[in-house]
């Protein structure tokens, strides 16, 4: 277990040099074996979803041609903020290790505990126009395309 640790901490140490983004990195594992690996690189895709845990979830499904990583298992340098938790869960990855914690990522700069309080709003208040305003729009519209879907009988994952 530990020797994955130190390849998702070594993912993070990457960033230091490259600074493709921030001090991130994990890998999947199944059966033993490292199937996907991953850093931030937020800051050289521009791009806000590239966090290391989605990443190395990508770069995982791709190796192993699935969308359903069951029976992996994640390696994090630090615990995941929501948005990978979610991708974690979409994923089918039930275990999750990770070396620093939310409040280590918070003490550097990173506001992932704000998302895990605005979460935590979001269930006490069902629309808490004050964070985000929900808006509801054309529905009669999209909703063709979900019934079109299941008419199809097409796969649910």
């Amino acid at each position: 277990m530990e020797e994955y640790m130190r390849v998702a901490i070594e993912e993070a140490e990457e960033n230091l040099k490259s600074k493709d983004g921030g001090p991130f990195g994990a890998c999947v594992v199944k059966d033993g074996k490292i199937v996907g690996r991953g850093r931030n690189k937020v800051l050289k895709s521009h791009d806000p979803t590239s966090h290391a845990e989605v990443n190395a979830i990508r770069d995982a499904a791709k190796n192993l041609s699935t969308h359903d990583l069951s029976g992996c298992e994640i390696y994090t340098s630090s615990y995941p903020c929501p948005m990978c938790l979610g991708a974690i869960i979409w994923a089918n990855i039930n275990k999750v290790y990770y070396a620093n914690t939310k409040e280590d990522a918070e003490n550097i700069g990173f506001r992932d505990d704000f998302i895990y309080q605005y979460i935590s709003l979001l269930a006490k208040h069902k629309e808490n126009k004050e964070i985000i305003e929900f808006v509801p729009l054309l529905r009669d519209e999209a909703i063709k395309t979900f019934k079109e879907y299941d008419k199809k009988n097409m796969e649910i994952y």
